[in-house]
């Protein structure tokens, strides 16, 4: 059972550059990012950006792309639970439209990899009360053994 249900997504960037000479191989990377901002009303806000780049030429052949999705949560889930399935819940959205914008612009599709964030670890800091950044040991790590 799940603790979030997608309420909404929408993708809010997307940047597609191709420049590469015909018959050019590329070797493509893949780099994700995925935060999460709360709200006391049982709901969340993801960003998910992943880019896409030639490897040796970025330059040449690139893509980035944000999306966004809100969620409603059921209260009391930890946030480290909320951060894994919100993210499981957007990426199929997220791969479904750089595959759908690859087809679409005369190159075979891409489509992404899958990063399983569950087997990452995951960190996050709290605000001090004061509404000052935190000191570096005050960011928690959920696997470390306390």
């Amino acid at each position: 059972m799940t603790n979030a249900n997608l309420a909404a997504f929408k993708v809010s960037k997307a940047v597609f550059e191709n420049n590469i000479k015909a018959n050019k191989k590329i070797e493509l990377g893949f780099s994700y990012s995925y935060n999460v901002k709360y709200s006391n009303k049982n709901t969340c806000i993801g960003e998910l950006t992943a880019k896409i780049t030639d490897k040796t030429a970025p330059e040449e052949f690139s893509i980035t792309v944000t999306a966004t999705g809100i969620f409603n949560f059921k209260e009391g889930t930890a946030k480290e639970v909320l951060h894994v399935e919100t993210y499981n819940d957007m990426f199929p959205h997220m791969r479904a439209f750089i595959t759908t914008l690859t087809s679409n612009t005369g190159i075979p599709p891409i489509i992404i990899p899958f990063i399983d964030i569950s087997k990452q670890e995951i960190y996050r800091f709290e605000m001090g009360k004061n509404g000052k950044m935190p000191n570096p040991d005050d960011f928690i790590n959920p696997y470390d053994k306390q």
